[in-house]
């Protein structure tokens, strides 16, 4: 199995030269450097969840469908197999389980926050929904301006096509699903 910035700089190329961009044009589209751009597609980068959401967004494709694996008629997936995109400093852990294909328009990921940690994310495509399942402890979520906890057991649903954000003030790892719907 590939790791997966292996998969992320395959995805970034081929995107790349079917929108017949180079990687200047990506840099200025993206605000991501042309040499963290250029690390990144050799699969010896390891770029953060922020940084690929600003590759997304650039390139106007689903954050997921960087993270898309080859597809196959079925998949098991060992979540332990699957190499996490990191952020703040590794004390949030994203691991892509089921990426977008493009073609369901939604994606699965399992998140692991350690205590004390904090993530903001850049909005999504327009329309995007996220659905977040708390498995263990509590996050804080702050959305559309507004601000949630929710806890082990409890679900949320927002509009993810504006910013938002995750922390973990918590004493204990949270460990979350999300799944997010691309109309």
């Amino acid at each position: 199995m590939d790791t997966m910035n292996q998969i992320v700089a395959g995805n970034i190329r081929r995107f790349r030269k079917e929108k017949k961009l180079t990687m200047e044009e990506l840099a200025k589209l993206s605000g991501v450097s042309k040499s963290m751009l250029a690390q990144i597609e050799r699969g010896d980068g390891n770029p953060t969840i922020s940084t690929l959401w600003k590759i997304s967004n650039g390139m106007k494709v689903p954050f997921d469908a960087l993270t898309v694996r080859p597809e196959v008629t079925y998949e098991i997936v060992k979540t332990a197999e699957v190499q996490p995109i990191l952020e703040d400093d590794g004390k949030v852990r994203n691991y892509s389980i089921f990426p977008d294909d493009e073609n369901r328009r939604f994606a699965v990921y399992y998140l692991e926050l350690d205590p004390d940690s904090y993530w903001e994310s850049e909005p999504h495509l327009r329309g995007t929904t996220e659905f977040i399942t708390v498995f263990s402890g509590t996050v804080e979520i702050k959305a559309d301006g507004k601000q949630f906890q929710v806890s082990e057991g409890e679900n949320i649903r927002f509009k993810g096509d504006t910013e938002h954000s995750y922390r973990n003030s918590g004493e204990e790892t949270a460990v979350l699903h999300m799944i997010l719907y691309n109309p």
